[in-house]
């Protein structure tokens, strides 16, 4: 079968277009920007890429599409979608292709949450990958232990990062409803996405939708501190559940011994020691109850806790997760995935916990949908405490432009005014300057974006050098 696949260069279709291609099948793909390293990895395995959306470049291939995967991206007014639309052409979106031509018969471990999704599942998946279960496994990172984000798998189990933003523009249920886990693991909840969820609720009611689709004789493992998740089991759940959290009256709790190492606890007893390489980037509290809730859910499929606890002592984290970008005058600069105000917190806990005393120059720049619509601009001050200086960047134009006074927002951190914390400039460059000029021996620059950035971490080794 020939697949066309738009909007191809996401984390997620490109995922999808890497395990179709391990199904035998010819695929190709097009995006309004086409650029490595999604780009390369695709081409490496015999994808062809089209650049733009141009109903034309359907001249280009070989063979005409047998079916075209629609990525989230993709709305109506597209020029190829309307094309498709109007030829009659059959379309589908990713979830609803990987769920039935893949999940189908697989044992799903499906991981959701409002943060922490991609780590836990590339955890997990290293630990079936470590005792021998040859998993299948599509996560929306770059797994560091794995060579790509995405494989079809030997084996009958297949672990998923489970997001819950919608589906496609003709399907606005999340994705995760797609999967029909066996396995769920619910990580937290908290709002997000505002620009399709009206509130909190909302989001609860998609999360409900996902625990209808467990069968009986299934797991849920989930986030026993989580106000949200109890709301959602209070409304239903029809197959066993178990808890993980720092409460030692969950089913599954930890005894933290260091940052980087902790007891696995199981029904209050001790069954494993998890020590992580001090290089590995792994350390922090919120690492920590990823961890917990991996070994949880591995042990679901029969893999007992220390077993879990070995694999995760290799667990090189995922890129974008307080990735090291490089050092330079003993300068630390830091890439990390951060978009949302608890997950500023918790990347600046775990840096904190690393570098003890030493300086932490935060550099932000708010463009996710959540974050570019304002809804969580009062809880960013604190976000930041443990940042030394913070140094934040509003665009102010095009789509990446806030609706909102980054400045304003910000003005609890220069309290009082004789001790200011905080900046934000409108132009990069001066960004950058004004970074490398505050930046001492012994500094660690943590980078915290959805997005390119610019390339500002590149930018700022080569000032510092």
């Amino acid at each position: 079968m020939h697949i066309h696949i738009l909007g191809i260069c996401g984390t997620f279709m490109g995922g999808i277009a890497a395990i179709a291609r391990q199904c035998g099948h010819q695929v190709t793909g097009c995006d309004a920007n086409v650029y490595p390293p999604m780009s390369t990895q695709l081409e490496a395995q015999g994808i062809k890429l089209i650049e733009g959306y141009s109903p034309d470049q359907l001249l280009q291939l070989e063979s005409k599409p047998d079916l075209f995967v629609i990525g989230n991206v993709v709305s109506r007014g597209n020029p190829l979608m309307e094309s498709i639309m109007d030829q009659g052409l059959p379309y589908t979106s990713g979830p609803q292709w990987l769920g039935e031509q893949v999940l189908t018969g697989q044992h799903v471990l499906a991981v959701a949450g409002t943060h922490g999704k991609t780590t836990t599942a590339a955890m997990l998946a290293w630990i079936l990958e470590c005792n021998g279960r040859e998993p299948g496994y599509l996560i929306g990172g770059v797994p560091l232990n794995f060579a790509v984000s995405a494989r079809l798998g030997a084996g009958q189990y297949f672990v998923i990062e489970a997001d819950e933003y919608d589906t496609a523009f003709f399907d606005k249920r999340s994705k995760f409803v797609h999967y029909r886990p066996r396995t769920a693991l619910l990580n937290n909840l908290e709002f997000d996405h505002a620009d399709i969820f009206s509130d909190l609720a909302a989001i609860e009611n998609q999360f409900h939708h996902l625990v209808r689709t467990v069968p009986s004789n299934g797991l849920i493992v989930v986030n026993a501190g989580e106000p949200a998740l109890e709301r959602v089991l209070q409304r239903g759940a029809w197959s066993a559940v178990e808890g993980f959290g720092s409460d030692k009256k969950a089913n599954w709790s930890l005894l933290p011994q260091a940052a980087d190492a902790f007891t696995v606890l199981h029904q209050g007893r001790s069954v494993a020691l998890l020590e992580w390489d001090k290089d590995s980037g792994v350390m922090g509290t919120h690492n920590q109850l990823n961890a917990l809730a991996a070994i949880a859910a591995a042990h679901h499929i029969g893999i007992q806790p220390s077993d879990a606890a070995s694999a995760l002592g290799t667990f090189q984290n995922v890129k974008r997760r307080l990735e090291v970008i490089g050092s330079k005058n003993q300068i630390t600069v830091y890439d990390d995935f951060a978009h949302h105000p608890t997950a500023i917190a918790t990347t600046l806990d775990g840096l904190r916990r690393r570098v003890g005393q030493a300086r932490i120059l935060a550099v932000l720049e708010p463009r996710s949908n959540t974050m570019k619509l304002g809804v969580m601009k009062t809880q960013l001050p604190a976000s930041l405490n443990l940042a030394n200086h913070v140094f934040a960047y509003e665009a102010t134009a095009g789509k990446a432009a806030l609706s909102w006074d980054l400045e304003g927002a910000l003005a609890p951190l220069n309290l009082p005014a004789s001790a200011p914390k905080a900046l934000v400039f409108s132009d990069l460059e001066q960004l950058i300057a004004a970074v490398v000029a505050e930046a001492k021996t012994g500094d660690h620059i943590l980078v915290m974006s959805n997005g390119g950035f610019g390339g500002i971490h590149q930018k700022i080794l080569e000032r510092l050098a």
